[in-house]
């Protein structure tokens, strides 16, 4: 399979590009930056240059019917520190644009990194990380929407923790952590089995292995 990984340089997309590599994937890391290409390699992907903000859907749509995509993922996020309105426009913005690229594209897979909680934002606030999880209902909801086979995956707090390759998922699972690790081998399995297609969920570490979890959705 063929996979596009926006925010590939992230620690979720190098994990994950790393498994699905090691399993005979072929794996490009979208980044904006071409100084994160050798990262990307030598998790075994491939860089494709491209800012997400500063793209349009026919652009980066070329970019992926070009390399014959047919799963994306959206692993990419404003960051730690960043302002408000970079938060619409990465978190919220870069999802719905990789998804219309990837329809117009034909790459019908999405699986898409929320955050735990994203609908419980403050509507009225003007805090930062408020706005955030606006920007992540809102882009859940028009993946939700689209035509694409979209799995929306909503981690708890995220730790760098090894992987335990066991899990709790739920529509809401109350409150947990989760190593990247893991939230990478879930994203990695949705990929390879097709499993919970137009499903949402949260994620936690808990005692159920990830491929018998995520049957059970």
């Amino acid at each position: 399979m063929k996979i596009a990984i926006a925010g590939g340089h992230g620690q979720i997309a190098l994990l994950t590009t790393k498994l699905l590599s090691a399993s005979g994937h072929e794996v490009w890391g979208i980044t904006r930056n071409p100084d994160h290409g050798a990262d990307i390699e030598e998790a075994g992907g491939q860089p494709l240059v491209l800012d997400l903000e500063k793209s349009d859907s026919e652009q980066l749509a070329s970019e992926l019917s070009s390399r014959s995509i047919e799963a994306v993922v959206f692993a990419a996020g404003s960051g730690p520190g960043s302002t408000a309105e970079r938060k619409l426009t990465v978190d919220r913005d870069g999802a719905v644009l990789l998804a219309d690229a990837a329809w117009r594209a034909g790459a019908s897979r999405y699986v898409l990194i929320s955050s735990m909680g994203a609908d419980s934002f403050d509507p009225d606030s003007d805090d930062v990380f408020q706005v955030y999880l606006r920007a992540k209902s809102e882009a859940d909801a028009a993946v939700r929407a689209s035509e694409l086979d979209w799995t929306i995956v909503r981690p708890g707090g995220l730790t760098d923790d090894a992987a335990t390759g066991s899990v709790t998922l739920a529509e809401e699972t109350g409150r947990g952590s989760i190593p990247r690790a893991d939230v990478a081998w879930i994203v990695t399995q949705l990929l390879t089995t097709g499993d919970a297609v137009h499903r949402q969920f949260e994620a936690i570490s808990g005692p159920t292995p990830i491929a018998e979890a995520l049957r059970a959705l």
